[in-house]
């Protein structure tokens, strides 16, 4: 994703020095577990531990993978040059390249989660905030863009709360269900690594272990995190959708911040846009278009293709590093909007009486009229 609509947090997570060093944890770990079985010698498995405070050299790794047209081995190489050659010679004993590259992937979309879990956090308190601010203040209801009945800008608020609130659920689910780890070998049966390396290694990364994988993670827990992404997103767009309504120069009951200095137009100065609302509904399309992709990801080849990392590189990143920044431009929105209750009342009473025709038709019935010529008379 492009730097404007991204936060350094939530980049960092995605960075190529924050990769290198979660497959460097993942081969530690894995080397400590063979060593602790005997599978290994316990020294080749602390002179790999004297790397832990080595920075990766990120040119050096894509200059060795030119070479050999493989990332891990590419990293396995350098991490060589760093460790020695006899002392790393046990490095990625029994394990495939899925194994680091899945449970990594599944590492960096729990730390992600953990961030979009707190922004979620932050714009619930705003929205509360605003919901209990205007429980009072009257706006007229809309069904189809028309008037309806009267209800209030808290409840408005409020239903942008609940709404989520489920949201917070989804992210949280979502996060139980990616947070696996597999570190099964190829095709994912065991045979030249003791299961015990993979208990050790998903322990010490805060990740529960794959019940049954392959030679990979089965996809279908990643298109559920990307789909609860997408859900997430829509209700943005529900917001900023009713916001970019009320800014409406003939409505006007609720309008964006607008800073001093602030321009909303190169030709006419008088424009005060709903550009962040606007921005918003944009980011959401950006990251629902990641759910299709996630999804088709499920049906890999037998044991394994790799058909789903060239999707999964780009629609990591961009999704979550576009939904933080999303969160975070919606929560800024809803703590600084203003809103307009005497144009909110006007609007209501733009013709007068007329918004209350249910209670005249019920009133109607209740004193004796059938529901049609009730209905006929108001």
């Amino acid at each position: 994703m492009i730097p404007r609509y991204s936060r350094p947090e939530m980049v960092a997570i995605w960075s190529p020095q924050t990769k290198f060093r979660i497959w460097y944890e993942i081969e530690a770990h894995a080397c400590d577990a063979m060593a602790d079985l005997g599978v290994i010698p316990r020294e080749n498995a602390e002179a790999v531990w004297k790397a832990k405070d080595v920075e990766f050299d990120v040119a050096r790794i894509d200059e060795i993978e030119a070479v050999t047209k493989h990332d891990v081995i590419a990293f396995l190489t350098h991490l060589a040059e760093h460790v020695g050659s006899e002392e790393a010679r046990f490095v990625h004993q029994g394990m495939t390249s899925s194994d680091v590259l899945d449970t990594c992937f599944n590492v960096q979309l729990v730390r992600a989660a953990d961030i979009l879990i707190e922004d979620t956090k932050h714009l619930l308190a705003a929205l509360k905030r605003r919901a209990l601010e205007h429980k009072d203040t009257i706006r007229i209801g809309r069904s189809h863009g028309i008037h309806a009945e009267p209800t209030t800008m808290g409840l408005t608020f409020a239903r942008f709360y609940a709404e989520m609130d489920r949201n917070l659920n989804r992210l949280e689910k979502a996060r139980y269900e990616v947070a696996t780890g597999a570190i099964s070998g190829a095709v994912g049966t065991f045979a030249n690594i003791d299961p015990a390396v993979e208990e050790h290694v998903c322990k010490q990364l805060g990740l529960e272990i794959e019940p049954i994988s392959t030679q990979v993670i089965p996809r279908d827990r990643h298109a559920a995190f990307f789909a609860a992404l997408g859900v997430v997103a829509s209700s943005i767009e529900n917001v900023a959708t009713e916001i970019r309504h009320m800014q409406r120069t003939e409505v006007l009951e609720a309008a964006e911040f607008f800073s001093m200095g602030q321009k909303g137009s190169s030709a006419m100065p008088h424009k005060k846009n709903p550009v962040l609302t606007e921005n918003l509904t944009g980011l959401a399309r950006l990251v629902r278009m990641t759910v299709v992709p996630a999804m088709e990801n499920v049906a890999l080849w037998h044991e394994r293709d790799i058909s789903h990392s060239s999707v999964e590189r780009n629609i990591g990143p961009d999704a979550t590093i576009t939904l933080d920044f999303a969160l975070a431009r919606l929560t800024s929105v809803i703590d600084k909007l203003i809103v307009y209750p005497d144009n909110m009342m006007a609007n209501m009473n733009k013709f007068p009486g007329l918004v209350m025709s249910q209670r005249v038709l019920l009133a109607l019935t209740q004193a004796g009229v059938n529901r049609e010529d009730a209905y006929r008379l108001v």
